[in-house]
């Protein structure tokens, strides 16, 4: 098999190759890691090589399992691999080895997949962006120029790249449907608790992160994918209502008429032209398919989204850090976190259990609003994100903030910053940004990105539907329609 050959078939199409004899795992494999030596240097999206195990996993592997031989990378954050190093990105953990597999892992594992590599992403996944101190910047396989989007920007990459058919990616904010949308790929972020975390992990962030699934080009990868790994495990926070088939069964029905409420606004700042562009040309396409559309405003509060998020993140980043202090035995030190981070880490322990306690229960005032949505409306399709992808470095403190703030944490004055300028122009750069994706965290339902739409300048403009809580059967058979009317596999970039 030629890449050429290898990048026209998504991981189904490979596996029913390997099944069929007409190629061999250890030739998969051997054209994933040529093009990782080829464009990984470009790109960046690789950050652990694992080669020796997935030529292991080769000799170990069931040739009737459903992805058997299919070459796969893991997402270095919240999901871990026996005996292989665990960073999150940050130097506080980059000499960590994982002690337990997740779940989610053996699973992949146990259905096939050859796990060669794990992707790069944002220090504890906190920025939708990858640019860390540890590993450096992940770039776009469209425009190297321009951000992948985050956290799972290394996985979203290393697929657009053609180094694999689809690699995992989770989500606390938006960091499957982000990525998936910066780079011209699907992404599906199920409802919690769809997919275990266990056993290392359970309620992450809350809950808001409790949501781990993939990048795919197709949307039978992602759909065969969530049949593989879906389910719980013993002593899961969030247990939930079955799916009536499999889902790779569901995208090959027809998708009923559904009515969709759409809508451009953007409440944290000027809508891009592009976006409206990428919104009309789906809304021409679901009404071409029969479906009912609707402009509507935003049926929710994105000011609370984003006060709720903010509570959550610096309250669950402390935390996070404290915990790994306790099991590594030595306090987090200022040098082993990036600057920003670290004065979120110490803003993080002066929030009172008031204050984020209440930041939660305000969770419920969104559930609420998105119930009411879905009374008249199966799905809401909003741009997946606020701008299209920006030039890397954008989002980042001013040179002079950055000397600042690494001063004032040196010296332990952090708190000083606590309603500063810094805090709230990173909160409005981070919202411009992201202003649709986090309200599915927080209420926990199915939000989908979909690469309907490219820019002027040829960057991918993904569409985001979100659905009702446990129904990602919608949103899968209304995805597969879309993909037939406009299809994208073949849309790659050329690096």
């Amino acid at each position: 098999m030629t890449f050429e050959e290898y990048k026209k078939q998504d991981a189904v199409g490979l596996a029913e190759l390997v099944k069929q004899k007409q190629v061999a795992p250890t030739e998969l494999l051997d054209i994933a890691i040529k093009r990782t030596e080829e464009v990984n240097p470009k790109i960046n999206a690789i950050i652990t090589e694992l080669y020796d195990f997935g030529k292991r996993s080769i000799s170990e592997l069931n040739s009737s399992s459903p992805f058997a031989g299919v070459p796969f990378l893991l997402k270095d954050l919240c999901i871990q691999l026996k005996g292989t190093r665990y960073t999150s990105a940050s130097r506080l953990q980059k000499d960590y080895i994982s002690t337990q597999t997740s779940s989610v892992v053996q699973k992949a594992i146990d259905g096939g997949f050859i796990i060669f590599g794990k992707t790069n992403t944002s220090e504890f996944g906190l920025n939708p962006f990858v640019e860390n101190d540890l590993f450096g910047n992940t770039k776009n396989p469209w425009n190297l120029e321009c951000t992948p989007g985050g956290s799972s920007g290394g996985s979203a990459a290393a697929v657009a790249a053609g180094i694999v058919p689809m690699a995992t990616a989770n989500d606390g904010g938006g960091s499957i449907r982000i990525p998936a949308s910066c780079n011209g790929l699907f992404g599906l972020k199920p409802s919690r608790g769809r997919v275990s975390l266990g056993p290392i992990s359970g309620d992450l962030w809350s809950g808001a992160a409790t949501h781990e699934l993939c990048v795919s080009r197709s949307v039978r990868d992602s759909a065969h994918y969530l049949d593989l790994v879906c389910g719980n495990t013993i002593g899961d926070p969030y247990i939930i209502q079955k799916p009536d088939r499999p889902y790779a069964e569901e995208i090959k029905i027809a998708c009923r008429k559904l009515k969709i409420g759409f809508s451009y606004e953007h409440p944290f700042g000027e809508q891009d032209e592009e976006n409206i562009s990428a919104i009309k040309h789906t809304v021409k396409i679901l009404q071409q398919e029969g479906h009912e559309v609707t402009e509507v405003k935003l049926p929710y509060s994105s000011q609370l989204v984003s006060d709720c998020l903010y509570s959550l993140v610096i309250g669950e980043l402390s935390a996070t850090i404290e915990l790994i202090a306790k099991e590594r035995g030595k306090s987090a030190q200022v040098e082993e976190i990036e600057p920003t981070n670290w004065l979120l880490y110490t803003l993080g322990k002066k929030i009172s259990a008031n204050e984020f306690c209440l930041s939660k229960l305000q969770w419920n005032i969104l559930s609420r609003s998105m119930e009411k949505f879905h009374e008249e409306y199966d799905l809401l399709l909003t741009p997946t994100l606020g701008m299209r992808p920006f030039k890397i470095g954008a989002l980042q403190p001013k040179s002079w903030e950055q000397v600042g703030l690494k001063f004032l944490n040196s010296i332990g004055a952090t708190g000083l910053l606590r309603h500063t300028s810094l805090i709230e122009e990173t909160k409005k750069k981070i919202f411009q940004w992201i202003p649709y994706p986090p309200l599915a965290n927080l209420t926990g339902q199915p939000s989908m990105s979909v690469p309907l739409y490219w820019s002027k300048e040829n960057l991918p403009i993904g569409v985001m539907f979100t659905g009702r809580l446990n129904d990602e059967a919608t949103l899968l058979r209304l995805a597969a329609q879309l993909e037939k009317a406009e299809p994208w596999f073949d849309k790659v970039p050329q690096l």
